[in-house]
């Protein structure tokens, strides 16, 4: 079996590949570490992430011990190229799942470069998050094998010979300079027959044309195009293109702090970002992908109201039922390891803002037909007039009592303000008296009761003393403009105050607020949205640094986890997380653009 060494590699260390179904994270040591087959929110096949070999991954790496790797994309792609160099001589070892394939597939592709070197392979197939030892059989024809547990089945197709040990498939073989030999493992239902053979070599080829003739679509021409497109790349990633779902990232239980057990799942698709979202696609020129993201935000919202959740399926499912892995020892011993997430079914009345955000925005760049959602915004807005005034878990998904968030508060205004907004734009029935009313009252409720006077600042709640990076959002949402002398001050207490190593924390976790333990390193978007404010404030030199400086903390392939760890200088979190990817985008093309790229779309109440 392979190293079952505890725990498998820096988050830094993995590279991301995809086929816009699933995905999985490769280590730069040849080990596949992390799959879910075959949706992002599947059980896990292979789980050594969030464990041991034991649990499922599979290795491709020199059979000696002494070697050292390098690896890159190919180019503006998913294809992961990762070269081992030994004392016998190289080999690059090539990375895909194929796109467009009829079962889900992923290629590894062996390319001798110089000398002869011995490979060896371990193949451990764990089904359940690495709970089920599936049965193996021979294929039929050539080299291979059949894995079936329960209603899970894969294939392995090799060109070199197979054999177990210590219930895993492994080989051992010679690679010389100009060789190739290739590994397809492909996913189907145990009820049907094995999925057909995949050409390895013509799967390739396709899978760099699609990728690249995607990126190619990128109309951002700036001075970080570079990052942009990678960005962008990760986040069509995190795309299930079946449905127009994107997750938040296609991990579960990275922690957020290494050893502790603010571990989550985040296989799943945020209203939160809906906004983000479509700002960074419609503004890089991706109306396509943007209107399929629309249009699962439509069906996902549908039904009453009061049912709307901060958070959905890759279809649009409502039950995320939230269950912790005890066989699962968790990344470095970071337990719980969480399957579901249980914040799915919280109160968070941001949500109402990021809904009506998303929607103004639609309608404005066309993909939205102007009576399109109306009737269902209106119903939403009739709920929102009853609860506003009550306390909710925030932005953060608190675990600790209700509060008055006063970031939630403001995206309730921002739910009446699109609303009025869209009505008078469009001709739209609607209450406006009402509602205009109702703006007002909540605009002064967080004037009054979410300010503290003495230190100039906006606070995390209402009466409390504790900061909050979420209320750097405010001149994004036209609540306040950033000139504003309480947003000027909020700032300068959040630098004072939430910065650590210059870069942004979310709130101080000592406060007890969450109800976990205290500790988390520094959360990306949110040093992201300090660069948005500086522009908004004129501070275009302070804004590109901090740019350059978050672009430095990403791992050699140019991804992003949810969190840093200043002090030991580590990627933490789920990985690779889109938010932090999104806010990159939105923030990089608006400093080239030298217009916030929200203000350029018109999506705050200014436009």
């Amino acid at each position: 079996m392979a190293n079952t060494r505890h725990p498998p590699l820096d988050i830094a260390d993995y590279g991301l590949i995809g086929d816009c179904r699933s995905a999985a994270l490769v280590g730069r040591n040849g080990s596949i570490d992390w799959l879910c087959w075959p949706r992002f929110d599947s059980d896990a096949c292979f789980a050594a992430l969030l464990g041991d070999a034991r649990h499922g991954c599979w290795v491709i790496r020199p059979a000696k011990e002494q070697w050292r790797s390098t690896r890159r994309y190919i180019g503006d792609t998913l294809v992961l190229e990762t070269v081992f160099e030994s004392v016998d001589g190289s080999f690059a070892l090539i990375d895909f799942m194929a796109i467009d394939s009829p079962t889900p597939s992923l290629v590894r592709v062996l390319e001798g470069r110089s000398g002869k070197v011995r490979i060896r392979m371990d193949l451990t197939l764990r089904f359940d998050y690495g709970s089920s030892v599936p049965w193996v059989t021979r294929l039929a024809e050539g080299f291979g094998i059949v894995a079936i547990a329960g209603p899970n089945l894969t294939v392995l197709r090799s060109e070199v010979a197979l054999h177990g040990e210590d219930l895993s498939t492994v080989a051992e073989f010679d690679l010389a300079a100009h060789e190739c030999k290739t590994f397809v493992l492909s996913y189907g239902a145990s009820h049907l027959s094995p999925p057909e053979p995949l050409g390895a070599r013509k799967a390739l080829a396709a899978c760099e044309t699609f990728w690249q003739q995607w990126a190619a679509r990128c109309t951002y021409k700036g001075d970080r195009r570079d990052a942009v497109v990678r960005s962008l790349l990760t986040l069509k990633a995190l795309t299930y293109s079946q449905t127009g779902g994107i997750v938040a990232a296609p991990t579960t239980s990275l922690p957020e702090r290494l050893g502790g057990n603010r571990n989550w799942d985040y296989r799943y698709c945020w209203i939160r970002d809906a906004t983000l979202t479509l700002t960074a696609l419609m503004g890089a020129g991706y109306y396509e992908e943007a209107a399929a993201w629309r249009d699962w935000l439509h069906r996902s919202l549908a039904g009453t109201p009061d049912a709307l959740q901060i958070m959905y399926g890759l279809a649009g499912e409502r039950r995320l039922t939230e269950w912790e892995v005890p066989w699962l020892p968790g990344y470095g011993g970071a337990k719980p390891v969480r399957i579901g997430n249980a914040a799915s079914s919280q109160r968070q009345l941001d949500v109402w803002g990021e809904m009506a955000d998303a929607l103004r925005m639609a309608r404005k760049e066309g993909l939205t037909p102007e009576l399109s959602a109306w009737g269902l915004q209106c119903a939403a807005i009739r709920h929102l007039e009853k609860i506003w005034r009550e306390p909710d878990n925030g932005i953060w998904e608190m675990r600790g009592p209700r509060r008055h968030f006063v970031y939630s508060k403001i995206m309730a205004w921002v739910a009446f303000d699109r609303s009025i907004r869209d009505a008078e734009k469009y001709g739209f029935k609607g209450p406006l008296s009402r509602w205009r009313e109702i703006r007002d009252s909540i605009h002064r409720a967080v004037c009054e009761d979410g300010f503290d006077v003495k230190r100039n600042t906006f606070t995390q709640s209402f009466g409390s003393r504790e900061l909050d990076a979420s209320l750097l959002l405010i001149p994004q949402t036209g609540f306040l403009p950033a000139q504003d002398p309480r947003v000027a001050g909020t700032v300068a207490s959040i630098e004072r105050e939430l910065l650590q190593d210059g870069f942004v924390r979310r709130y101080n976790t000592s406060s007890g607020a969450d109800g976990l333990p205290s500790g988390e390193g520094v959360f990306l978007a949110c040093s992201f949205w300090l660069a948005d404010v500086y522009q908004r404030r004129g501070r275009l030199d302070a804004a590109r640094d901090l740019v350059d400086r978050l672009l430095a903390l990403r791992n050699d392939l140019g991804l992003f986890s949810e969190e840093y760890d200043p002090a030991g200088k580590k990627l933490t979190g789920n990985f690779p997380q889109g938010f932090p990817h999104l806010a990159l985008v939105q923030t990089a093309v608006g400093l080239d653009e030298r217009v916030p790229l929200r203000d350029r779309l018109g999506i705050n109440g200014s436009t």
